[in-house]
């Protein structure tokens, strides 16, 4: 599970970087997607070391919140440095975007899971 978790994330981060451009009207091409993208796919994977996210994927307070957090922080962090925008728009965004896809699923797994656990009772 730990790595479907990992590909999870690192799809809906993905997706978060084409919604973006797309919303702008900017050039999907791969270029531009992966400049706009590995900010926050290095964030992410900084996040998921440094909450050992492989003990526990799924859990939301122990992996989820961590790797949200660090994946805006960093990925703005990132972008400022690479000399990309970080407008307080963008970023109030940003972490609500990110906020539902990579706790999102983890709450959909979570009630899945619970309703999995009541069924075989």
């Amino acid at each position: 599970m730990t790595a479907a978790a990992l590909v999870i994330d690192i799809v809906l981060t993905l997706v978060f970087a084409i919604i973006g451009r797309a919303s702008h009207a900017e050039a999907l091409d791969v270029a531009g997607v992966l400049g706009t993208w590995w900010p926050f796919l290095v964030a992410l994977l900084v996040g998921w070391i440094v909450s050992l996210a492989w003990r526990a994927p799924l859990r939301i307070v122990r992996s989820g919140i961590p790797i949200w957090i660090i994946t805006v922080a960093g990925g703005m962090l990132l972008r400022v440095v690479s000399g990309q925008g970080t407008a307080l728009p963008f970023i109030i965004v940003a972490t609500i975007a990110l906020g539902v896809f990579l706790l999102g699923w983890r709450g959909i797994a979570a009630a899945v899971a619970a309703v999995r656990r009541r069924s075989a009772e």
